[in-house]
């Protein structure tokens, strides 16, 4: 049986992606600091070790302890870590980084691996915690994996766009169920043809595996649902799986300007259309879930997430009221 090796694994990708592989009869070690309950501490496959992932010296220890057949970084937000980890682990069978979307740079329609150029990261981006930061680190990070590839790591990357699914702690997507399951009227910016490229957690994650089992070093591999829907298209098939029948409105800054609102407060609306080209990943294997079946599966989760993302519904029913 083969061992795997999560650096982070209690929230919501990593959540996931013990679930995949325990299903695919891995054994599972979960490496983080403990300080988030555990969801499998009584699941006789999956087992914890307790340390620092910013410490070399911790993730070595780590791999003597565990010693995996593919390791699995699904936090390493900083180049600094990811180079870290790619030392740490240059022995296993596959180090897969979790990289994003966000890494690449010009808008490209699609984004394609080998074609599109990734985002630049000076001396100060690499080290800055804020989010407008957070594509060029990414991007950085990748660049330390094809360098430790040449020199012999099998490392890979998976990049995928906005995920969404059961315990996504963003709130990002569990906003527009809500305001579906709650409301008659949904205020929606835009016209809905807003295209902004999802990715479900099921297929993020059977996207990581199949790099770990079937990526080549050195390759990076974007993961995005199949069928790409428009943010009304969207709110339609959960409409769907929600079973409700709300009429959906829609506003343009104008509009929403007069309480005080604008296009970009609602989650998941970008201005700017963004796909990801996902052949390269269906060419080692990958086979997605699809978006209907996907969002049936987030509708049914019955928790909730961490943040509260979006306009109050005040500011909501004052544009409803005025169109």
């Amino acid at each position: 049986m083969d061992t795997a090796l999560i650096i982070g694994g209690t929230r919501f990708i990593g959540r996931h992606l013990v679930t995949e592989l325990l299903d695919a009869e891995y054994e599972v070690t979960l490496f983080n600091r403990g300080t988030r309950e555990n969801p499998f501490a009584d699941h006789d496959r999956v087992d914890q070790y307790t340390g620092d992932r910013t410490s070399g010296a911790a993730l070595k220890e780590a791999n003597e302890a565990v010693e995996p057949d593919i390791v699995v970084d699904c936090v390493a937000y900083y180049p600094g870590e990811v180079k870290l980890a790619v030392e740490a682990f240059e022995d296993v069978g596959a180090y897969v980084y979790i990289s994003s979307g966000a890494a690449y740079g010009p808008d490209v329609i699609p984004k394609r691996e080998d074609e599109t150029p990734l985002e630049p990261c000076t001396d100060d981006q690499a080290v800055d915690d804020s989010h407008e930061t957070y594509g060029a680190r990414k991007a950085e990070g990748d660049r330390i994996v094809f360098e430790a590839a040449e020199e012999g790591v099998n490392a890979m990357s998976v990049r995928p766009t906005i995920v969404y699914g059961p315990h996504d702690y963003t709130g990002r997507y569990q906003y527009w169920i809500d305001r579906i399951a709650e409301y008659d009227r949904v205020l929606v910016p835009g016209d809905g043809t807003n295209i902004h490229h999802l990715v479900s957690v099921y297929n993020t994650v059977r996207a990581i595996r199949t790099v770990a089992e079937s990526g080549e070093p050195g390759e990076a591999y974007n993961a995005g649902d199949r069928t790409i829907l428009t943010l009304q298209d969207l709110l339609e098939q959960t409409a769907d799986a929600v079973g409700a029948d709300p009429e959906f409105v829609t506003a343009n800054d104008r509009e929403l300007s007069a309480a005080g609102l604008q296009s970009t407060d609602f989650p998941l609306y970008n201005p700017d259309v963004h796909i990801l080209s996902t052949e390269k990943l269906a060419d080692i294997g990958w086979e997605p879930l699809s978006p209907a079946e996907a969002i049936a599966r987030t509708v049914d989760w019955e928790g909730e997430p961490e943040r509260d993302p979006g306009p109050d519904r005040a500011a909501e029913e004052a544009v409803l009221d005025s169109l």
